[in-house]
């Protein structure tokens, strides 16, 4: 491996490290539930605007 190919690789490895950081940094967290996407709410009948629940 002679000098040119060297200073190529450690570029290389440089640049995908720095691309991975900006992933990494930029990524935002999801609110779990947000807008009412995680439970299902009762629309019609005498339960209306309730969460329904699996349990019973």
């Amino acid at each position: 491996m002679n000098k040119f190919e060297f200073k190529n690789l450690v570029k290389g490895l440089k640049n995908s490290l720095k691309e991975k950081t900006f992933f990494k940094d930029l990524r935002k967290e999801v609110e779990t539930g947000a807008n009412g996407t995680q439970d299902y709410v009762v629309k019609k009948g005498v339960n209306k605007d309730t969460v329904a629940t699996t349990r019973q």
